[in-house]
């Protein structure tokens, strides 16, 4: 591997390609001309086709999903594992000592401002929806239990936390973590461009630049796009269903498509004032918003009783990290290929988006503060929510009060099931749609920048239009998808970019080969 001169305590590659070189303008927008194109088409036709035909779409994507999930669960649990050993290794090897950016290098971003924008990106909606519906669902066995322990028992209240934790801890961080850091490394360290292909320089060179980087790239947006519409179509239905549920407003598409529009324009905004004015102030608004509602429901709450589910979920992940982390023997199929094979595919698919967000604002960070910021960090605060959220929520099945002692009906509801128990339900029911909605602002944003900056080849300052551009056409994707077919569409689409997690499974290892090449590569730099 050719090798550049040594700048700011780093070695950077040497590469015939310049940031852009590629790249095609018209109507305002500068795009890699490739990667746009080929994606452009691919999006069109797969969403065309699936309002076109949504029932034949769902029946071919569902079972290549199926496929996929049933004949590669090993796969996906193996990989899981692998990520997460790999990312808690450079916590005590010395490559933690490693700077994102080069030894000078600071970080860009307050360390509250950066944990906040990295949490509101990586999962924050799904915590809202899942933090009542999750536990509830694996305590009642409402669709399987898992390491088939029996439903409403003692047993099952620490493994319905303990899973839980499971599904949103170190796995899923780490699945991102791997992305972001090879990302963050090979552009700040190495001199590369800020795309996916980057990440495959160490092994392929300048190949990479060619038809391998561009497959690369083109599968990270359209699972990135397609991820982004479809949460985006089944949030704008579970927001009209709270609201429904609340204050009869009418659960009907043209709610749905208002929410969508709501959501888009306040997106423009937010990607026209750029990083620092746009998706910074929301995120450490949607985490102040978060943590008032937190306490609201702790204070309210049996606290007491709250603090001991904390110690049950945190035992129960620990004692049940190993078993649920094995993929032989398994009794609980329908637990294990319905929720957790399908969460490490989804968080896969995921990936591209989130790890690159992460990556774009981490610059200035050691590898082992990142690893800590990003793996740590945010499993603590999910054991603190998932707990009193979830912890609640069991409490009032075992009671046999409310909504929720019948166990599970409609997932988005579930949330507001369990606050229906509470003081100020409508208010804190508000104040949670208005959380789930900055959310997904934040979300589309962050989204946007990734999109734009994988289609400009790595630019990252192309024009403002361009990032508008993208934030406006997953709004109306997710339109034309409810529109057109409804849930059926939707879960198609949704079913396309979990099938995409597959191959791209197979791109991560290879990324971490990449990864550890090139910080070992950077070893002699660090005093």
């Amino acid at each position: 591997m050719n090798k550049g001169p040594s700048s700011m305590g780093r070695e950077v590659y040497a590469t015939d390609y310049k940031v852009g070189q590629d790249n095609v303008q018209f109507l305002g927008l500068d795009v890699h001309n490739p990667v746009f194109g080929i994606t452009a088409f691919i999006i069109f036709a797969f969403v065309i086709g699936s309002i076109a035909f949504p029932e034949n779409a769902r029946d071919i994507l569902m079972t290549a999903r199926g496929w996929s999930i049933d004949n590669f669960d090993w796969f996906f649990m193996i990989s899981g594992n692998i990520f997460v050993l790999f990312c808690l290794a450079f916590i005590f090897l010395p490559m933690g000592k490693i700077r994102l950016g080069g030894t000078n290098a600071r970080p860009e971003h307050s360390t509250y401002a950066w944990f906040c924008m990295l949490f509101a990106a990586g999962m924050g909606i799904g915590l809202m929806f899942w933090s009542v519906a999750e536990p509830v669902a694996y305590y009642t066995g409402w669709y399987g239990t898992p390491l088939n322990v029996e439903a409403r028992t003692p047993e099952a209240e620490s493994l319905a936390m303990g899973a839980t934790m499971f599904h949103w801890g170190l796995h899923p961080w780490a699945i991102y973590a791997v992305v972001a850091l090879a990302l963050a490394f090979f552009s700040y360290n190495k001199g590369l461009p800020l795309t996916m292909r980057s990440a495959f320089y160490p092994l392929f060179g300048e190949r990479v630049w060619g038809v391998l980087g561009h497959f690369v790239d083109i599968l990270a947006v359209i699972a990135t796009i397609f991820g982004l519409a479809t949460s985006l179509g089944f949030g704008a239905q579970q927001a009209t269903s709270g609201l429904n549920f609340l204050f009869g407003v009418p659960n009907t598409l043209i709610s749905q498509i208002v929410v969508i529009a709501v959501v888009t324009g306040v997106t423009m905004i937010s990607v026209a004032r750029g990083l620092e004015g746009g998706v910074k102030i929301l995120s450490n608004l949607n985490m102040i918003i978060a943590a008032l509602l937190a306490a609201f429901v702790l204070i309210v709450g049996h606290t007491g009783a709250l603090f001991g589910v904390m110690a049950t979920t945190i035992v129960g992940y620990v004692e049940n990290i190993i078993p649920l982390s094995n993929m032989v023997g398994r009794d609980d199929q329908t637990f294990y290929h319905g929720w957790t094979v399908f969460y490490w595919a989804w968080w896969i698919s995921w990936s591209p988006f989130v790890g690159m967000f992460i990556a774009r604002v981490s610059r200035g960070r050691t590898v082992r503060e990142f690893v800590i910021a990003v793996l740590l960090v945010p499993t603590v605060i999910s054991i603190f929510w998932m707990s009193i959220f979830g912890g609640s929520a069991i409490e009032q099945v075992q009671q046999g009060t409310g909504a929720l002692s019948d166990g599970i009906g409609e997932v988005s509801l579930a949330m507001f099931q369990m606050f229906e128990q509470l003081p100020l339900t409508s208010i804190i029911s508000l104040i949670s749609i208005i959380l789930v909605l900055v959310f997904f602002v934040t979300s589309a944003d962050s989204g946007s920048l990734v999109i734009d900056g994988i289609t400009a080849g790595g630019k990252t300052d192309a024009p403002v239009t361009q990032r508008i551009f993208w934030a406006v056409l997953e709004g109306i994707i997710a339109v034309a998808l409810l529109v057109g077919g409804g849930s059926e569409a939707l879960t198609a689409i949704q079913a396309a970019a979990i099938t995409i997690g597959l191959p791209f499974t197979l791109l991560m290892l290879i990324m971490c080969l990449g990864l550890y090449k090139g910080l070992k590569s950077d070893l002699k730099f660090v005093q």
